[in-house]
């Protein structure tokens, strides 16, 4: 998946967890009640089974990953509220 500059999901968990791996590019992920961690090629991220999180790219590079998922009783992903911008440029 490719995000484009100031890209990002929605607020989401997994009921397996995720895995990210990083490709190309810069980009950002937040678990909810933690700090925003910035993302370069070769990071690897745990996302664990339930936890509130998002990701996507820098304000100014595109970010590539590719997101591993397992599926719980026919589903893999619950969205939630956007990110507000205060969120995604929070340090």
């Amino acid at each position: 998946m490719t995000f484009e500059p100031g890209a990002r999901s929605a607020w989401h968990s997994h009921p397996k967890g995720q895995q990210l791996v990083v490709l190309s590019g810069f980009g950002r992920t937040q678990e909810l009640g933690k700090p925003v961690q910035e993302l370069r090629p070769g990071d690897v991220v745990w996302c664990p089974p339930g936890v509130k999180h998002w990701h996507g790219a820098s304000p100014t590079t595109a970010m590539t990953h590719i997101a591993v998922t397992g599926t719980a009783n026919g589903k893999n992903v619950e969205w939630m509220e956007k990110v507000s911008d205060e969120q995604y440029t929070a340090r």
